[in-house]
């Protein structure tokens, strides 16, 4: 039965209808088939009228349970100035269309809410759904590479259900632990893990042996590179902003954890720390915090920034390393061997 056709039914197949969840059970007359039915109003639905709006059905628990599919949704109502409210986000609820082929419908299992879509909601308009990614489960497909209850990862943002052609989701690994929490796709083994991997392992080349800074140590970023860095074999230090966050950290594994609002000289602390100073510093949170912690890292140390949530909330501009990605090397003085670059810049000049 086509979506915009306009059935009639026998008024007395009708069993029960749930206005608020938009449902009708009713007896078939084809056992077996199901039709996303919507009564259109209450006299219509006395006289056996309804339209057939959305899916096309095979239920196979139970044929006479018939549904609407309606997606319930975050959406950045105003954008943001300082920190977020009750009132920058409005919850929207919209019906979904039919799938089309190669499509799937995607039913949310666990969604994430990261600080760096703080700063990426300037790239939204108002009124759209907030980004982000979420573990969904496929209840409806159309597309032979992601069959009915296939788990995924899919940047479907802060939504009960979605739509999506396949493209961009990405399927759980095959070896996933079956006692592995799924929730962990959106962290140790997503995004904040894989950042904190290739971050301190690619971008600061962490060595055995060497001293590594992480601020905003218990987050889900900061709180796998304390770990990684321990499994590399160096001393790690921590700042989280409780007491609580501490005791984390030091159950992780941390060397040194301190509360950095509690301490009287951040400078003082991160010192008495390392003594000799940092030669990695992964930094989460950036302004004065990191001006402090650079003035303590040894010559050629490293750094890799990740985030600036302490700038996020600022009315004025924010940080642009981050967005850009951009490398950043510093120079002081001559470096060694550079009498043999001297020489060829003057055989240059004479040319």
């Amino acid at each position: 039965m086509k979506p915009d056709e306009t059935p009639m039914f026998d008024p007395s197949l009708l069993q029960e209808v749930d206005w608020s969840q938009n449902t009708a059970t009713f007896s078939p007359m084809n056992p077996g088939e199901g039709l996303v039915l919507r009564p259109l109003c209450t006299a219509d639905l006395n006289k056996g009228f309804f339209k057939a709006s959305a899916y096309c059905l095979e239920l196979e628990h139970n044929p006479r349970y018939i549904r609407m599919v309606q997606a319930k949704s975050w959406t950045l109502k105003k954008h943001f100035e300082g920190f977020p409210t009750d009132s920058n986000f409005e919850l929207k609820t919209t019906e979904l269309p039919p799938l089309n082929n190669g499509e799937v419908l995607l039913e949310a299992l666990f969604i994430s809410v990261d600080p760096y879509m703080r700063i990426a909601s300037k790239r939204l308009k108002e009124g759209d759904r907030m980004m982000g990614e979420q573990v969904a489960r496929v209840v409806e497909s159309k597309n032979p590479a992601f069959p009915a209850g296939t788990i995924v990862v899919a940047l479907s943002g802060w939504t009960s259900h979605s739509i999506s052609d396949g493209n961009g989701l990405r399927k759980l690994p095959a070896e996933w632990p079956d006692k592995l929490p799924l929730s962990l796709a959106l962290g140790t083994v997503g995004m904040p893990g894989l950042t904190a991997y290739f971050g301190l392992l690619d971008i600061c080349g962490v060595k055995g042996g060497e001293t590594v800074m992480v601020n905003a140590a218990a987050g889900a970023v900061g709180s796998v590179v304390g770990q990684i860095a321990k499994l590399k074999g160096c001393k790690v230090v921590g700042a989280a902003g409780s007491d609580e966050k501490v005791a984390y950290l030091k159950k992780l594994g941390f060397d040194v954890a301190f509360n950095y609002k509690t301490v009287k000289s951040l400078e003082e602390a991160l010192r008495m720390a390392s003594p000799d100073g940092y030669d990695c510093y992964f930094d989460n949170v950036g302004g004065e915090f990191s001006n402090t912690v650079i003035s303590q890292m040894k010559t050629f140390g490293r750094i890799a920034i990740c985030g600036a949530i302490s700038q996020y909330n600022r009315t004025g501009p924010c940080p642009q390393e981050v967005q850009k990605q951009c490398q950043q090397r510093s120079l002081y003085s001559l470096p060694l061997g550079c009498e043999r670059s001297c020489a060829g810049l003057c055989l240059k000049m004479n040319d």
